[in-house]
């Protein structure tokens, strides 16, 4: 129930093919969004989930987060003849085993930095020690988006294989690693809805991970991000499709794990050229917020011709002209160490914001005094849509001005490098 899924279920319950919609865990936001019934069931129980489905006659199952996939619940879904938006466990593993991902690109000629696979420290540092850095360093497994290292210097990259394989502080997800080439450029995403061996592109979107202003400090799971990315133009998308997309949806079903769901490729752009960083198999959070705002197709119908492969026949999605932006308010302290139970008053006012939508992430609704509390790291996610990016942000500040807790933050620079564009900086 974080902000990627408030946002799915905003525009899910908006589609005119949309009947009841139910979501699981749910949170203070989706508790409240119209037309929306949160339950309580546990995603990890497959049994529950299935017999959850046969009871209310579920014709879609959508699958926000990528580790109930990485863990088969689409195949256990599929196993009772309930159609899922999501990949089975031998194709979600795009995601789940960097490892996996990079074989793949390989094989298929897909663009992507240079790359060795480990299960030996020693033979991983001494790769490090040929190569030089910068180089990246990544868990093979999941890590929650803590997995990859980015050392600017030698001695972070072998501390970081240190901390993966030998101190496994990412437990069984570091046991083997991947090391490869570092990519400089500017970094962008793009999403594809997919299913039946056909891709269907919706659009580009471009974050910020970092939680200081001007791109520094820690890296987060995402402090803001805005649609659509001024770097990927229509001719880059359709490069993206061509080179990326497609040629990754025909090679998983070569290699017998054909893929439903959606790829979410993270994209390395530099001097008009377009590498892979890494694929998802799941919408970006924060980026979602941003797709969601400016759909304007249904997307209950496009997601269930996917499961059930009928793309091929999908009347193309609908976008808005205008841009979104979301602005994500953390708790003080994230992503380190942070409080919960904190309360959250405004948000009335802040959805009253002309474009704005405020779109929960970690909240919670305090039983006793029916407030909104904070519950998680990133805690909300204003989003603004305006004709430009730099009105976009305006609006997406004046709802997150029109909050009122203490204990949030948020950068003030959301879509700087796009606002520069505009300006012709």
């Amino acid at each position: 129930g974080g902000g990627r899924e408030h946002a799915l279920c905003w525009r899910l319950r908006q589609s005119p093919t949309c009947g009841e919609l139910f979501c699981a865990p749910g949170n203070a936001g989706i508790a409240v969004e119209q037309g929306v019934r949160v339950v309580s069931l546990d995603e990890t129980d497959h049994a529950a989930v299935v017999a959850f489905c046969a009871d209310n006659d579920v014709g879609l199952v959508v699958c926000g987060p990528e580790a109930p996939l990485v863990d088969g619940l689409a195949d256990s879904l599929i196993a009772a003849n309930v159609p899922c938006f999501g990949p089975t466990k031998a194709a979600a593993r795009l995601e789940g085993s960097k490892g996996f991902l990079k074989d793949l690109l390989q094989k298929y000629d897909i663009p992507t930095a240079k790359y060795e696979r480990f299960v030996d420290p020693e033979a991983a540092k001494a790769y490090i020690r040929k190569e030089g850095a910068p180089i990246v360093v990544k868990t093979d497994g999941l890590a929650a988006g803590k997995g990859v290292i980015v050392a600017m210097d030698e001695d972070t990259a072998l501390r970081a294989v240190d901390d993966m394989m030998v101190n496994a502080a990412f437990g069984a997800a570091g046991a083997e690693i991947v090391v490869e080439e570092f990519l400089d450029g500017e970094e962008a995403s793009f999403f594809a809805v997919v299913g039946g061996g056909v891709a269907v592109p919706l659009v580009g979107a471009q974050d910020h991970k970092r939680v200081g202003e001007g791109d520094t400090g820690l890296n987060t799971g995402g402090m803001g991000a805005y649609s659509p990315a001024p770097v990927l133009t229509p001719a880059l998308e359709k490069v993206v499709m061509e080179t990326i997309v497609q040629p990754t949806v025909d090679g998983m079903a070569a290699e017998g794990c054909p893929f439903t769901g959606v790829i979410f490729a993270g994209l390395m752009i530099k001097d008009g050229e377009v590498k892979l960083l890494e694929h998802n198999v799941r919408f970006g959070d924060p980026e979602c917020q941003c797709l969601m705002a400016r759909m304007r197709g249904d997307l209950v119908d496009l997601l269930l011709r996917a499961a059930n492969g009928t793309l091929g026949d999908a009347p193309e999605m609908a976008w808005s002209d205008d841009v979104a932006a979301v602005v994500v308010v953390a708790a003080s302290g994230y992503p380190g160490a942070y409080k919960k139970g904190e309360t959250i008053k405004g948000l009335d006012a802040a959805n009253a914001e002309e474009g704005v939508k405020v779109i929960h992430a970690g909240t919670a609704l305090d039983e006793a005094s029916g407030d909104v509390v904070s519950a998680g790291g990133r805690v909300l996610g204003v989003v603004g849509t305006g004709a430009s990016v730099k009105e976009a942000t305006a609006r997406a500040y004046a709802g997150v001005d029109a909050i009122e807790w203490k204990g949030g933050f948020c950068r003030r620079d959301i879509g700087w490098r796009a606002i520069e564009r505009e300006e012709g900086k």
